[in-house]
């Protein structure tokens, strides 16, 4: 078992609302060659292998497939075959990919060639090999664990070794918070502690998306959009290498107790820091990126509620749903939940409303399989 294998079946933390939402002891497999989800229920996942297409075809074939981000270029012989495989997953505001690929050299796609320009940000972690990159800024390298952040609307180029990863697509219009994070990070790594939890929650990802049912799809973009927001900090250098073990210990550490404090009324920052055995201001700096310990802590009440009130066999009314999570008014309870995910508690339980943009799985299906990455990136705008 190689290294990548390795992480893609350990106990990788994630926020409690993905863990409803997967079924936690499904494994990602490798892509295989180009064919449409198995499953209606499944999220919706697209594949394409260079193994079916013609020895002397398949560099043209894995070139095309990024073509709408990426010029590739290379200086081999590539008549005896090129290695590629892919499997998209559609997350409705966002795309995930988990990627094989031969070395190459590649290149931001210049604006002015565009049928339809693409301005998404890339998240990328190399689970083996190493990613080089020429950007706006000057020059840097990552390799395996550490996520690397591009912006496809601006100039780079670089090369990559024969490597496996996995890759978050997102839109710039996706979450202002997360733009202005990630527009400070634009051509890095993301090389701290809180980096790593990040990796953990791709690698987590990866293994659990073939068992996520479309339904729990706000969840998981919930959950992502949480770690984006949490784990990539444009105050990251200020973070200094010896704490950064016992900062992510003491964060899990915490992230535990609230999540079993979610029931208690009486529950607060207060009683947090007497838990930890730290300061008010320790625990501040904590939970700061999360907007301070009381808005974690509702956002993973109403992420809880959420859950329960798209449970079919739940059958409690509403207002019990939002007690038993401390919400004393209903009222409340319904205006902030509506914040939170931009439809209502009532949405949820008729089972009507979704915060993530529904496709139908035959646009993609219909289109050549090395054509669909470029058009469900396409499609993000939306």
């Amino acid at each position: 078992m190689n290294a990548h294998d390795h992480n893609l079946t350990s106990n990788a933390p994630l926020d409690q609302n993905l863990a409803q939402a997967a079924a936690a002891n499904a494994a990602a497999g490798p892509p295989s060659k180009a064919t449409p989800p198995s499953c209606s229920t499944s999220v919706p996942a697209f594949k394409f292998d260079t193994r079916g297409v013609p020895l002397e075809h398949q560099y043209d074939s894995w070139r095309n497939s990024f073509s709408s981000m990426l010029e590739f270029s290379e200086r081999k012989d590539r008549s005896s075959g090129f290695e590629g495989k892919q499997v998209v997953w559609d997350l409705g505001n966002l795309a995930f990919s988990r990627i094989r690929t031969s070395a190459l050299e590649f290149a931001s796609v210049p604006g002015h060639t565009r049928r339809q320009a693409l301005d998404h940000w890339t998240l990328t972690l190399p689970l083996d090999g190493t990613i080089s990159t020429d950007g706006p800024a000057g020059s840097f390298e990552g390799g395996t664990g550490i996520i690397q952040v591009h912006s496809l609307g601006r100039w780079f180029e670089g090369h990559v070794t024969d490597s496996e990863m996995l890759m978050l697509f997102v839109p710039r219009d996706f979450c202002p918070e997360a733009a202005h994070i990630l527009s400070a990070s634009e051509f890095s790594t993301i090389d701290t502690a809180m980096g790593r939890l990040l990796s953990d929650y791709f690698i987590g990802l990866a293994k659990r998306l073939p068992s996520v049912e479309a339904s729990n799809l706000p969840e998981v973009v919930s959950a992502t959009q949480a770690m984006i927001r949490a784990c990539i900090l444009p105050s990251r250098d200020s973070i200094e290498e010896a704490q950064a073990p016992i900062a992510r210990v003491l964060l899990e550490k915490a992230r535990g107790i609230v999540r079993s404090k979610l029931f208690d009324p009486t529950f607060d920052a207060k009683a947090l820091c007497r838990d930890l055995a730290i300061s008010r201001t320790g625990l501040y700096r904590m939970f700061e990126p999360f907007g301070g310990v009381m808005h974690y802590l509702q956002h993973q009440r109403l992420l809880d509620a959420h859950a329960a009130l798209a449970d079919p066999n739940d059958k409690r009314r509403i207002i019990e749903i939002a007690e038993q999570r401390c919400f004393s008014d209903g009222a409340e309870f319904s205006r902030a939940f509506k914040r939170e995910f931009g439809y209502t508690p009532s949405e949820v339980r008729a089972g009507r409303k979704s915060s993530v943009p529904q496709r139908s799985a035959s646009e993609l299906t219909a289109v050549a399989p090395e054509e669909r990455l470029g058009l469900l990136l396409r499609k993000l705008h939306g």
